[in-house]
């Protein structure tokens, strides 16, 4: 079987996806996870055109793209990017540093921190998405954990063509590739890769490379 690698372009559909700046200059996929801060702080528009139902918690450095919804009982801390037609659902918490492309949604009792969504990503009830990333179309089932923290606090590794390699991170969730699709209750350990696609079952405890 044919090792897959760990550049963006072995995730993701990079056409058309918008903040192409972060995958500028990118090597190893896991290497956009410290740059979101950055890149929210340098190009995080004005002038949100969401919809706001109820008295959600928002914060100033929030922009809402046209159509989204936000359902009382969100909290958004900022600074974040939501773009056109996603659903912020009641409950849900946005911590610092979170991006979703079009058509996401951010769940109930979901919670997300230093994060993207490519577009389509689903993240729906329940869900813990910290310094990840979820590719087009993803789905996570309900209760699905991306945990982002060892447990010795060292700096995370992953497993690449057969090697273990340090990422340089000590929070890292998840990558989870185009299409993929995490079934509830599963966690999913600090650096774990998911192929486009995969399929993880009901209730899996996943460590190490992409399958």
């Amino acid at each position: 079987m044919k090792s897959l690698g760990c550049a963006p372009a072995d995730f993701f559909d990079l056409k058309g996806q918008g903040h192409e700046e972060l995958f500028e200059s990118i090597h190893e996929v896991w290497e956009i996870l410290p740059k979101i801060a950055a890149y929210l702080k340098k190009h995080l528009p004005k002038d949100s055109k969401g919809k706001i139902l109820g008295q959600p918690v928002i914060g100033k450095d929030v922009y809402l793209g046209e159509g989204t919804i936000v359902e009382p009982g969100a909290y958004i801390r900022g600074p974040a990017w939501i773009g056109k037609n996603c659903e912020i659902r009641h409950g849900a918490y946005l911590r610092e540093n979170v991006i979703a492309g079009d058509g996401c949604v951010l769940g109930n009792s979901s919670e997300f921190k230093n994060c993207l969504l490519l577009a389509g990503a689903h993240a729906p009830h329940f869900n813990y998405v910290g310094d990840s990333i979820l590719g087009r179309d993803v789905n996570l089932g309900a209760g699905v954990i991306l945990s982002n923290y060892r447990l010795d606090g060292q700096v995370i590794r992953v497993r690449k063509a057969g090697a273990l390699v340090e990422t340089g991170l000590r929070k890292f969730g998840a990558i989870v590739g185009d299409g993929a699709a995490v079934g509830c209750n599963a966690v999913l350990n600090p650096g774990s890769l998911v192929a486009p696609k995969a399929k993880i079952l009901p209730g899996t405890i996943w460590i190490g490379g992409k399958k």
